[in-house]
């Protein structure tokens, strides 16, 4: 009889501490994460993928398990890892991806599943046509704004413009073109290539062939630097602007001598040393780097890490208000309407979010500084 009691009494154990363990697992926050660790856009996916494997385990007091997977820096591969996340491992958010196309694609998938999406890639959406929807980056108009600002001040009349053959050129294109910061300004030209090009000359031809006072570039990576490569050995002597998506040493080491003087806007998380101290990012950016350098050292960093060290201090702003359990749609549900109602005055690495049903990404004119390659260097603009 004891011994019968002392089996059933071991079983019930056994069972409690099996639920319990159970409905610890049920509790923990999944972060579904889609990057690009491979392919063209590897040179920004791969500091975001860092990132988040250097994360801490909790975000709010809340266990936190992030799944990462690689899109290949193609449409169709991020498609299918979004939805495995969602249908398989039952994330509670998806996080992703560093490229425009493959993120628009991901804004889909958001929507079929109800699961709310933080964007790491520059997208131009409609919060209220895409609700689960959310954005990290600068709007590009935000950004090309400090360079229309900069081409205003130089008495740019004319500008040329090509970019990728993609969702992210015809963007940065739409930016120039809508812009109402220099009146009359006349856009010469809208030549295109794709990003695994190796030779632009035609593009190149055309454009000079318009004289214009400055180019801009709206392309991203190290692919950004071939037309000015191109540019430079054709002659070209005038002013060259790129997009925030160039910003970064390979775009310097691709081009060697040929980008000096290249003028970007740029997130200021990266030039944090160089603010004052009464920035309101300084301090975030400081702790992101601390964190970041003890993991992968000064040499690695990235422009556009930040942006998903952010997408952490937004989840960690909002999961404290998220009264629902993880892994249910009342959660997905609570928290999509959480990040657009709660997140105010919230400090990056990048600026400051305020976000509303109208504005799925809340960043103003304190997310953006304009940066110049000097001495193979970026270094804040002086001038």
């Amino acid at each position: 009889m004891k011994n019968r009691d002392k089996i059933l009494g071991g079983l019930v154990f056994t069972a409690v501490m099996q639920a319990s363990v159970g409905l610890a697992q049920a509790a923990d926050f999944s972060v579904g994460v889609v990057v690009s660790s491979t392919g063209s856009g590897a040179v920004l996916g791969i500091p975001y993928k860092n990132v988040f494997e250097s994360l801490p385990n909790q975000i709010a007091g809340q266990p936190v398990k992030y799944i990462v997977l690689n899109d290949e820096s193609d449409v169709t591969t991020g498609v299918r890892n979004a939805k495995k996340l969602v249908e398989e491992s039952n994330v509670d958010i998806l996080i992703g991806s560093n490229s425009v196309p493959v993120t628009q694609a991901l804004m889909r998938v958001a929507a079929e599943y109800k699961t709310p999406l933080i964007s790491l890639g520059p997208i131009d959406f409609d919060a209220k046509k895409d609700p689960w929807t959310f954005s990290i980056p600068q709007p590009i108009p935000l950004m090309m704004g400090a360079v229309l600002e900069d081409m205003k001040k130089n008495g740019v009349k004319k500008v040329g413009y090509i970019g990728f053959a993609d969702a992210w050129g015809d963007s940065v294109y739409k930016a120039v073109a809508e812009q109402k910061v220099i009146d009359g300004l006349e856009i010469t030209t809208d030549e295109r290539y794709q990003r695994n090009d190796v030779s632009i000359i035609a593009q190149t031809l055309k454009i000079m062939k318009t004289q214009p006072d400055a180019v801009v570039v709206g392309a991203s990576g190290a692919s950004g630097a071939l037309p000015h490569i191109s540019l430079r050995d054709k002659g070209y002597q005038g002013m060259i602007y790129n997009t925030h998506g160039s910003v970064s040493q390979d775009f310097i080491r691709i081009g060697g001598k040929q980008v000096a003087d290249a003028i970007a806007p740029a997130g200021p998380y990266l030039f944090a040393s160089q603010l004052a101290e009464s920035n309101p990012v300084k301090a975030n950016a400081t702790k992101y780097f601390e964190m970041y350098d003890a993991a992968y050292g000064k040499e690695a960093r990235s422009p556009f890490a930040g942006y998903a060290y952010d997408a952490y201090l937004l989840l960690e702003a909002v999961l404290p208000k998220v009264a629902a359990e993880p892994g249910t749609e009342a959660f997905r549900v609570k928290l999509r309407d959480s990040l657009e109602q709660d997140v105010k005055e919230v400090v990056g690495t990048q600026g400051v979010y305020t976000m509303t049903e109208t504005d799925h990404n809340g960043l103003d004119e304190r997310a953006r500084i304009l940066v110049q390659v000097k001495d193979q260097k970026w270094r804040v603009k002086t001038d």
